[in-house]
């Protein structure tokens, strides 16, 4: 049951709710696209100024030594900290303000933040400028309501979770702002349904395999070898050999949808030859390039998972055939997922409760999120994410926001910082 106090602060984001609908709009008007990483730095300001004014000290960490970052796409992160009596127990809000691109079939402007039926539409509305907001204002309502904290809240706004989040989350761990010595636990509000607590996700490895011909011209190509037919032995080989076997893997983490629970791989593109449309040079193509997503799970071992990428190639190789292949890996992610027993998750869990009256069902995401880089770069064992609006929507046309699930879950982050910190 909630006490005086913390029904007082959900009673404030009753209140504010018109100002939290207004800030997400704010959000999805700066039009964070991600590639390449546009307007990053006005949307840390953006959230900056506001945390700014209700009493957090903010600070601006650039990843000036990311690759990606250069002076006209700038990977700008922001840190608001409000110190508490004490600096421990700390919580870290993180929430990352990079979207994807709009892409086609929106009835509506995509970076308008239209209300509609109690719904804010918007790229970025449900993943996740909607947690953002949900979580800002947990702390404008603590403020606004007169709760001081005995322990210490952050927040980060943090770019390119999108695209891996090396230059975000990963930089800032990197450099210690997350750490178990400053920081005892992280929620995240990325959207996974307002009743789910989701404990972590799957491990992923992404690679590409380039297939390495000989040229000769398209009239004669018994003189040539052909990099895309060496392509399709490299992906018949994948398809009778590999996808069974990944089919017979199940984890013991409750991935949802269900079918993720088991390992998975997915070419994401495959390019060689001629590419561009119309008559072209009559050529045998002398490269071809495939780039593979392969999520793994918690019981496999990533180095075995890259040994069946590296045994198919070299099985290939000695089949007799004329094939030659380089794989490159490009990324590594090893699965995380945080006991249900952690403090974080039981007091999430109890504030669910408290705030919707139901009992919150726990969930592994199908891909990964930041999570990744709180606990294998930063060392933090308890981080969850909990926020508003439907995983499903994530990425897709007319994406939106409920507004009461931004409240419902505004309330629940405010009471677990309460009970996590102390007042």
């Amino acid at each position: 049951m909630m006490t005086t106090v913390e029904r007082r602060v959900t009673d404030q984001i009753d209140r504010l709710t018109g100002d939290m609908v207004e800030f997400l709009q704010s959000l999805i008007r700066v039009p964070t696209v991600n590639p390449p990483g546009e307007y990053y730095d006005p949307c840390a300001h953006l959230i900056g100024d506001f945390l700014h004014e209700f009493g957090f000290d903010i600070s601006y960490v650039t990843a000036t030594d990311h690759p990606d970052h250069t002076p006209g796409f700038p990977r700008v992160n922001v840190i608001g900290r409000l110190q508490g009596a004490h600096s421990m127990p700390a919580v870290h809000l993180n929430g990352h303000t990079d979207v994807v691109p709009a892409g086609e079939g929106w009835t509506m402007d995509p970076f308008g933040g239209e209300i509609r039926d109690g719904k804010v539409y918007g790229r970025g509305a449900c993943d996740m400028k909607g947690g953002i907001a949900s979580a800002v204002f947990a702390a404008a309502a603590l403020r606004e309501a007169g709760v001081t904290l005995a322990g210490t809240l952050e927040f980060s706004g943090t770019v390119d979770e999108e695209s891996g989040g090396f230059a975000g989350m990963a930089y800032l761990a990197e450099a210690g702002h997350i750490s178990p010595e400053r920081t005892s636990c992280v929620i995240i509000p990325e959207p996974l349904n307002v009743d789910r607590i989701c404990l972590g996700h799957r491990g992923v490895y992404w690679f590409q395999i380039e297939t390495l011909g000989r040229i000769a011209h398209g009239s004669m190509p018994f003189l040539g070898a052909n990099a895309i037919d060496m392509m399709g032995r490299v992906l018949d080989r994948i398809d009778t050999n590999l996808r069974p076997e990944l089919l017979s893997k199940v984890t013991s983490m409750p991935v949802e949808p269900p079918y993720a629970r088991h390992a998975t791989l997915n070419i994401n593109g495959i390019f060689g030859g001629q590419t561009r449309t119309g008559v072209g040079t009559p050529c045998v193509a002398d490269r071809c390039t495939a780039v593979f997503d392969r999520r793994f799970l918690k019981e496999e071992d990533s180095g075995e998972v890259r040994q069946e990428i590296a045994d198919i190639i070299a099985s290939l190789e000695l089949s007799g055939e004329l094939f030659k292949a380089n794989i490159s890996d490009l990324m590594l992610v090893e699965p995380v997922e945080t006991d249900r027993n952690a403090d974080v998750v039981r007091t999430a869990a109890e504030a669910i409760e408290d705030v919707l009256d139901l009992k919150p069902s726990y969930i592994a995401s199908p891909g990964t999120y930041d999570h990744k880089h709180v606990t294998n770069i930063g060392g933090v064992s308890q981080c969850i994410a909990y926020g508003p609006g439907m995983l499903d929507l994530a990425h897709q046309p007319d994406e939106y926001c409920e507004i009461e699930h931004m409240v419902q879950s505004s309330k629940v982050i405010a009471l677990s910082i309460m009970r996590l910190l102390g007042t």
